[in-house]
């Protein structure tokens, strides 16, 4: 048996600009970190005593015969993907819940990739856990997804992602003291909104957006170096919680569909109560939504917010591991 576990992101500035439809014009910048909240996917080759070749557990339980007839869409993509012939069961358990926000379906992509490579004896370098996950949501189930989240999942860490005209992403961490990057993550909260949603539809809207209104998109872009100006320098940490601010407030912009009564509320009650800024996660439409505020303010903040979950992170180095390697036992 292997499992895997995988982290799942938190982006700051950039989103958007890691669609393929936009850097692949512009070039794109994202700056963002994994979190210690994780995605678990443990793989095993099926004993030949069932009436099924296949299980596969997440929310729900399939048992079949054949690849093609797996519903779970990442699943049935990385068996094709890795010409899978074995009888396989895989299991999934995660910390959060999926569909919002936190780069959830990467993290699965990563890590179900991560541990059937490990189950074949092979060892596969962070970097190109990150192009064959991309490959395989864009190419194989043809996802409308960008290219940060795989990133992200499989390298872990606070990093600066750029993406090129001609394809290539470079990823570079972001080199800053551990207590200031302790004192960055003190100044974050992490609220779940109760809304889990569809990302796929969303972003599929959210894409022809993209297209029409490039130069808002190319903004977005622009304040991670603003924001990477604010981590490298004596600037107080508060101008990033500000920057944050603005970067919503574009992001906002591009698509009537990112943002909701819902979420404009919980926004303004954030920051009425002493929040600088802060984002919705994801797509839009629900999810997890950040917020950047000193630390003397959160608990006037999650009093105010009360009635929505609180959930506390660390940001994390890690990215996709192996932690149980197990290739012979059943």
């Amino acid at each position: 048996m292997i499992i895997t576990r995988t982290p799942y992101r938190m982006s700051f500035f950039g989103g958007g600009t890691d669609y393929p439809d936009h850097f692949h014009n512009y070039g794109g910048s994202v700056l963002a970190s994994s979190i210690n909240k994780y995605c678990y996917i443990s793989c095993r080759h099926l004993p030949p005593f069932f009436d099924h070749k296949y299980r596969i557990a997440y929310s729900q339980i399939e048992t079949t015969e054949s690849i093609n007839k797996i519903k779970h869409p990442a699943v049935k993509g990385v068996f094709n993907y890795l010409n899978i012939s074995d009888g396989m069961e895989v299991q999934h358990h995660g910390d959060l819940p999926a569909r919002s926000g936190l780069g959830s379906s990467s993290s699965f992509t990563a890590g179900l990739l991560h541990s059937l490579h490990a189950l074949n004896g092979k060892m596969i370098s962070k970097y190109d856990l990150a192009m064959q996950t991309i490959d395989v949501e864009q190419n194989i189930i043809g996802e409308n997804v960008g290219s940060q989240d795989q990133v992200m999942a499989s390298i872990g860490g606070l990093n600066h992602i750029s993406f090129s005209k001609d394809g290539s992403i470079t990823v570079k961490p972001v080199v800053m003291s551990n207590d200031k990057k302790e004192w960055l993550n003190d100044h974050l909260l992490m609220f779940f909104s109760g809304v889990s949603r569809n990302s796929q539809d969303i972003t599929a809207q959210k894409i022809q957006c993209i297209k029409s209104k490039a130069s808002d998109v190319i903004r977005l872009g622009s304040l991670v170096d603003q924001s990477l100006s604010i981590i490298n320098s004596n600037v107080c940490i508060s101008e990033f919680g500000k920057l944050l601010d603005e970067g919503w407030k574009i992001k906002r912009s591009i698509s009537r569909n990112i943002s909701t009564n819902l979420v404009d509320n919980i926004y303004e009650t954030a920051r009425e109560n002493g929040a600088l800024g802060g984002k919705l996660m994801g797509a839009g439409g629900g999810g997890f939504m950040v917020f950047f505020a000193a630390p003397n303010k959160h608990k006037r903040i999650k009093k105010a917010l009360s009635k929505l979950v609180h959930v506390p992170f660390r940001f994390e180095n890690s990215g996709s591991t192996v932690c149980v390697y197990e290739p012979n036992g059943l």
